[in-house]
């Protein structure tokens, strides 16, 4: 029987109805995305209405009940916090893949990345007790109060570190192995292979991996306002007590009203600005990795 290119290219009546309902989905992610966007925009537009953005950054405090409405303390620890995160769990998340695929015997590689994914399950909550009742003290018996920005980003390193290694070590399984081939084909030694040929493969992968991370650190609650110290302020160092945007949202939406309760969905705004700027660098970053 001879196959036509009509027949072959065509799609069938079941790929037509795969790819509507795919489609469909997709175009829902997006309307979901706009209308939170939508949502935030008109809860906090009480607010703007009378108090320009530009207040947020340059009032004197964080007292919206006596109409000060600067939240820059709040998203410089936010920032902090997770910047720091993803600086402690990229190369421990990156170490954790490569010794998964390139050092670790099977057996030992199987548990590894059961005891990664076990990690990746535990409750936020479970994180911030722990480190509130076993951490802070001992940070506090280096320098009180031990509730501090160190504290925090100890536990989203320990909170994102899952995050970073599954993706990366799934971006390191995917490298072709004809590239690997190659490379034993050259006499590469194991880290020339892993430098030269596996981690620029992997890129775009690891890079989104670092995303995902960053973003769950960005919008982490529970666990920060358990150990942070929640006190509204520049951190002068690792050890200072900070509130971040999401642990204010926590603490005060529960009484807040009137122009309060709307300058806390500007923070919402604010938080969502960010992880929106975090995305748009990492697909600039993947697109640039492609043309390489």
């Amino acid at each position: 029987m001879i196959w036509s290119w009509h027949n072959i290219l065509s799609l069938s009546r079941t790929d037509s109805i795969l790819a509507a309902l795919l489609r469909l989905c997709a175009l829902l992610s997006a309307a979901i995305v706009i209308l939170i966007l939508l949502f935030l925009i008109s809860e906090s537009w009480p607010v703007l209405q009378h108090v320009p953005l530009s207040r947020f950054i340059s009032d004197a405090s964080w007292h919206p009940a006596q109409g000060l409405y600067n939240i820059a303390p709040m998203l410089g620890a936010t920032l902090l916090s997770s910047l720091g995160a993803v600086l402690l769990a990229t190369p421990l998340g990156i170490a954790s893949a490569l010794f998964c695929h390139y050092y670790a015997p099977t057996a030992l590689a199987i548990w590894h990345r059961r005891t990664i994914a076990l990690l990746a399950g535990i409750p936020s909550v479970v994180y911030g007790f722990w480190g509130l009742t076993t951490l802070a003290p001992l940070i506090g018996r280096l320098h009180p109060p031990g509730v501090s920005l160190l504290t925090g980003i100890v536990v989203l390193t320990m909170m994102i570190l899952p995050t970073v290694a599954l993706t990366v070590d799934a971006a390191l399984a995917g490298v072709p192995a004809a590239y690997l081939r190659g490379a034993a084909a050259l006499g590469l030694t194991r880290w020339s292979m892993i430098n030269g040929v596996v981690l620029p493969a992997a890129r775009s992968g690891i890079a989104s991996g670092i995303m995902l991370a960053a973003v769950r650190a960005i919008g982490e609650t529970m666990a920060i306002l358990m150990v942070a110290g929640n006190v509204v302020q520049y951190p002068d160092s690792l050890f200072a007590s900070v509130r971040t945007l999401t642990a204010n949202i926590a603490l005060e939406m529960a009484y807040a009203m009137g122009d309060h309760r709307a300058a806390l969905f500007v923070t919402g705004l604010a938080l969502l600005a960010m992880v929106l700027l975090l995305v748009g660098f990492a697909e600039f970053f993947k697109q640039d990795a492609a043309h390489v």
